[in-house]
């Protein structure tokens, strides 16, 4: 485990102040607001935290009201919404300088068996044929402002995370089809140190990765590089997942990406998850802000 995952995983072992309520801390993000990951990850261990470790989560639902202040803690309330005899649900607001700024709504249930089938896992290659991020990164050093680079190289040190084909930023001007695929794991095996129970803890972990290159496909369909290169800016606002299949954090897991629509200064990204033996272990669907500047 290198000191960036360990960092992480002290970032996600939230402080509890109260009964259901806990401050979480922040970290340095590549655009000066709390990344988007990171409240919705800290959020749901806030919500698991209040859960019998034998009920993982199954679903959450979340919007991001307001740009996160990164130098500042985040508390995060929790509601006991409801405990039946095979669901909990919970409802988390995460608040800073007094003002809501993310919102969340966790389900998560007791395990039972049930019908089964899955879609296919889509082809790729072999992750570890792939080029790292401090192998791919210096590559377009020249299209990006000084310092980019770097801080996006030190955002994503605890996430061994692998693009399959050319990133957005190095399609520029290149319209393409509105796919993009991603392997990644945890820069290290997981233990128990962290004080959060698994599978929670390789949940929350995905959550945090999870809004990383979720909206590239969208980028792609207009050949725009992103926020790297400045071609466009935008913001997560809302994001949902479904929990499947079980699965590990720290093991290679496959993030088929595409972008369905996209209008009216919004775009829709939809992502499934798979585990390297093929199983679909995670839905996501996320919709973000991404405009073009003018001038």
């Amino acid at each position: 485990m290198n000191n960036a995952l360990q960092s992480l995983l002290d970032l996600l072992a939230l402080e509890q102040i109260e009964q259901d309520i806990f401050r979480g801390q922040s970290q340095a993000s590549v655009v000066p607001r709390v990344f988007g990951g990171q409240v919705a990850a800290q959020a749901l261990v806030a919500a698991g935290r209040t859960v019998p470790a034998d009920r993982p989560p199954h679903s959450l639902h979340a919007y991001f009201l307001r740009p996160g202040d990164p130098g500042a803690p985040i508390v995060y309330t929790v509601d006991r919404i409801r405990d039946g005899r095979s669901f909990t649900t919970r409802r988390v607001v995460a608040v800073q300088h007094g003002q809501p700024i993310f919102h969340l709504s966790a389900s998560f249930q007791a395990d039972e068996e049930g019908l089964e089938h899955q879609e296919p896992m889509p082809p790729a290659p072999d992750p570890l044929e792939l080029p790292t991020a401090a192998e791919m990164l210096p590559r377009y050093a020249d299209l990006f402002a000084e310092g980019v680079a770097d801080r996006m190289l030190e955002a994503r040190a605890a996430i061994d995370l692998r693009y399959v084909g050319e990133p957005p930023f190095g399609s520029v001007g290149e319209p393409r089809e509105p796919r993009s695929q991603v392997w990644f794991r945890t820069h290290g095996k997981l233990d128990d140190a962290s004080g959060i129970p698994r599978p929670l803890l390789d949940i929350c972990l995905v959550t945090y990765v999870s809004d990383m290159t979720l909206l590239d496909s969208v980028l792609l369909a207009h050949g725009r590089g992103g926020w790297a290169v400045g071609d466009v800016v935008g913001a997560s606002l809302d994001h949902a997942m479904w929990f499947h299949r079980p699965l590990r954090a720290d093991e290679w897991l496959l993030y088929d990406q595409e972008s369905p629509t996209a209008q009216g200064g919004r775009g829709l990204g939809k992502g499934r998850i798979f585990t390297a033996d093929g199983q679909l272990a995670v839905s996501v669907i996320q919709e973000g802000v991404i405009r073009v500047p003018r001038g």
